[in-house]
Formats: structure tokens, C-alpha cells, sequence
């Protein structure tokens, strides 16, 4: 099984010095995708295209492949 990991976002997301809370206050991120991301659940490509941007990060920065 492959799967997708969210586990880099978080090291990324405390590293800009932002939070969950602001990223859904001040850029409308909803609830509902922080906890996908919590939980390792899909996002779209949008929103990944979002949370680079608001992080100012790459793709690989947010998520990661894992192989099985």
C-alpha cells in the first residue's frame, strides 16, 4: 500500500512561525482540511497550491510518499 504523508507540514508550519489558527482565520484554510491533514487524509491540488503559497514552501515541504 501507498500512501501520502502530511507529516513534513507540520515541521513546515511551525518552522513559518504560523498556526492552525491562523491559517484558518486570516487565510480562510477551513477546519475540515486541517484535519485531513491531521489525519492523513486527501487534500486537493489546490489546496496544497494554497498552503505552499501561504508558507512559501515546496510540495515536498507539506507532504511526502511513502511506500510500503
Amino acid at each position: 500500500m501507498t500512501m501520502i504523508s502530511f507529516t513534513p507540514f507540520w515541521k513546515t508550519l511551525k518552522d513559518s512561525g504560523k498556526t492552525t489558527y491562523t491559517l484558518i482565520n486570516k487565510y480562510d484554510i477551513s477546519s475540515a482540511t486541517i484535519s485531513r491533514l491531521r489525519n492523513n487524509k486527501g487534500i486537493t491540488p489546490v489546496t496544497v497550491n494554497d498552503l505552499c503559497k501561504i508558507l512559501e514552501c515546496r510540495v515536498e515541504d507539506i507532504l511526502e510518499f511513502l511506500k510500503d
